[in-house]
C-alpha cells in the first residue's frame, strides 16, 4: 500500500474512532448501528480496511452524522498521521 493511501486510511480510522468514543459506544455497538461486523469497524479504525461508499454511509449513520461531517477534517488529519 502506498504511503498516501495508508495515511488517508489511518486518518479516516482515527476520525471514526474519535466519534465513536465521543458517543461512548463500543465497536460492537457501532457495528450493530451501522449493520456491519465489529471486526470490520476495527479494521476501519486501524486503517487496514478501505471502506466502500456504502460502508461509509452506514458508519456515518451509525455515528448519527453525515458522511460529509465524518470526513470534514480528513485532509487535516492525514497530514498529522505518521
Amino acid at each position: 500500500m502506498n504511503e498516501s493511501k495508508k495515511k488517508v486510511l489511518l486518518s479516516l480510522g482515527h476520525l471514526v474512532k474519535q466519534r465513536r468514543i465521543a458517543l461512548g459506544i463500543s465497536q460492537e455497538e457501532l457495528g450493530l448501528r451501522a449493520n456491519l461486523d465489529r471486526t470490520y469497524i476495527s479494521g476501519v479504525e486501524r486503517g487496514v480496511r478501505n471502506p466502500s461508499l456504502t460502508a461509509l454511509v452506514n458508519i456515518a449513520s451509525g455515528l448519527g452524522i453525515t458522511v460529509s461531517n465524518l470526513l470534514d477534517h480528513l485532509e487535516i488529519q492525514s497530514d498529522k498521521v505518521e
